[in-house]
């Protein structure tokens, strides 16, 4: 099974075989991990200095926005509730010489992605 021919199922996994940048914030949602305490979405840790949602969050964490609701009906909040972003606790900087990797311009040759939801592992 495959979805948008991008993105393969088999099995527990959804699979990303191959870069595209295009796809990049989907995938980042797609890819993201949780375990009912902490979310984060699937940002790389080396640099991306193309387009990238970043995001890490922790339940129960909001505030209220006073924007009210336009399509506000019995049972559905008055109100939005906005999830502030907690610190980013990935990243890493790697070198060579003075030229820093950033997946957005570098070359990729080679890359997979395995979001295993049985064994709970990206």
């Amino acid at each position: 099974m495959q979805m948008d021919n991008y993105y393969k199922v088999d099995g527990w996994s959804v699979i990303e075989e191959g870069f595209d940048p295009k796809k990049q914030e989907a995938s980042e949602s797609i890819f993201s991990l949780g375990n009912g305490h902490m979310g984060q979405r699937a940002n790389f840790e080396e640099k991306y200095s193309g387009e990238s949602l970043q995001g890490t969050y922790i339940a129960g964490i909001y505030y209220p926005d006073k924007t009210r609701v336009g399509w506000w009906k019995n049972g559905y909040p008055e109100y939005f509730a906005k999830v502030p972003n907690a610190p980013s606790w990935i990243g890493i900087h790697v070198k060579a010489g003075t030229e820093e990797l950033d997946l957005h311009t570098a070359k990729v040759s080679g890359f997979r992605r395995e979001l295993n939801m049985k064994q709970g592992f990206l």
